[in-house]
């Protein structure tokens, strides 16, 4: 109760700092560098969260009360260049009773949000019409629905990378390459990856029922003798489909991809591994249904996986099926999951914008069929002002018992977050 007590009066802070703090809007063109810088607008983020965590094999329960803090500048824009700098700081406001990978309390829980201040994003970006963007430098990349390339928002050191990015459009046809040279991963500097990696990701949309996305993500990690990094490089190549239709008062929307995936560059393994899946959803008024299906094919030795991805929305929020930040199952991994979200059309004085989601997944091995576990997820969030965001969250994963799945855990979050 004393971290609860600690996050709500965090958040009373929180709120006074948006009160007082002044927002600049971004002009759209400067005359000259000097007017752009003064033309900009502050980035200030706070989010202040506590994580309880029971794991089985853990002698202490983890509980992790932490703020992370970005405090930045974005100028405005002059023939067409635009300038940002982002610092990130993440740290414990209490006693950090956690494993965080990095702090050496192997006892306890994980919960993986190391003390780090770094440079979170520096990047200048070009815009020389409405159809290039050329961004150089430290950046968030969040491709297509985030699986394979994302920025791991939910935990609180951001993933970035030191890249150069050319996203263009012609028409119904949107485009993005990218040249990744390092990334700048969620567990604080001490174990980022050096890379020599291409991107690319090309969506035709033909209209709301359909819009075909094809990807290629060449992925080499090449940090000197370290093989278990080196050997998360792989080429992945990948389709999507993706579209929704009204009928009536109802929405349908769907979803279904396929990928192949090699072994590349400094990688020593030998595979050729497949992935599927497919997602179909209904609205009606404030009630919101899903079904989901993964396959991730595994070998007995390697699994696919996807190291540059967002993995804590897609396989279960307990993250059981998640080691150092890479999903790691050599049987491959299946994931059938079925949500019912909704959305209430009210608000409070204080409180508005409230929705509440329920998830269950059932998981297997793909290659051998063996009962791996199942998963339940609860959470409501909402709005406390129009800068600030809480959220409360719930996992609960239950192990089949039966190597190798993964131990049971049960989690819970409460969060606050401002954004200026």
């Amino acid at each position: 109760m004393e971290c609860f007590r600690q996050v709500a009066l965090a958040g009373i802070g929180l709120a006074a700092l948006g009160v007082c703090l002044p927002v600049n809007a971004v002009a759209q063109e400067a005359a000259d560098p000097v007017t752009a810088i003064q033309a900009g607008a502050p980035i200030v983020e706070l989010r202040a969260r506590y994580e309880g965590v029971e794991q089985a094999g853990r002698p202490d329960d983890a509980e992790a009360l932490t703020l992370r803090s970005r405090l930045g500048w974005q100028t405005a824009k002059w023939s067409g260049l635009q300038a940002l700098v982002e610092f990130e700081d993440v740290r414990p406001l209490a006693d950090d009773r956690y494993d965080s990978a990095l702090n050496g309390r192997t006892t306890y829980a994980q919960v993986f949000d190391p003390e780090v201040t770094e440079l979170n994003r520096a990047q200048l970006v070009w815009t020389p019409s409405k159809d290039y963007t050329l961004t150089l430098g430290r950046q968030r990349m969040n491709l297509d629905n985030q699986r394979f390339v994302g920025g791991v928002a939910w935990r609180q050191d951001e993933q970035t990378f030191d890249a150069v990015r050319i996203d263009a459009g012609f028409g119904a046809l949107k485009t993005t390459y990218a040249y990744v040279a390092h990334v700048n991963r969620i567990f604080a500097e001490a174990q980022d990856w050096d890379s020599d990696s291409h991107l690319v990701n090309a969506t035709y949309t033909f209209g709301d029922q359909l819009a075909l996305t094809g990807f290629a993500y060449a992925l080499d990690f090449t940090n000197a003798g370290a093989v278990e990094i080196n050997n998360q490089s792989s080429l992945t190549f990948g389709l999507k489909a993706a579209g929704a239709k009204d009928f009536g008062s109802w929405r349908l929307d769907y979803a279904a991809a396929a990928a192949r995936q090699s072994d590349y560059g400094s990688s020593l393994l030998d595979y050729d591994l497949d992935y599927r899946s497919a997602e179909l959803g209904a609205k009606a008024g404030e009630i919101t249904g899903r079904v989901g299906y993964e396959q991730f094919e595994g070998n007995g030795t390697r699994g696919f996986t996807t190291p540059l991805g967002s993995l804590h929305a897609f396989n279960g929020w307990s993250d059981a099926f998640i080691a150092n930040g890479v999903k790691t199952t050599v049987d491959g991994l299946t994931d059938l999951n079925i949500s019912l979200g909704w959305a209430p059309v009210w608000s409070w004085e204080a409180v508005s914008n409230v929705s509440f989601l329920l998830r269950h997944h059932a998981f297997e091995a793909e290659r051998t069929g063996m009962d791996l576990g199942s998963e339940w997820n609860l959470s409501v969030q909402g709005a406390l002002t129009p800068k600030m965001n809480w959220i409360l969250k719930y996992a609960d994963f239950d192990g089949s018992g039966i190597a190798p799945a993964p131990a049971d855990r049960t989690k819970v979050w409460f969060g606050l977050e401002f954004k200026l």
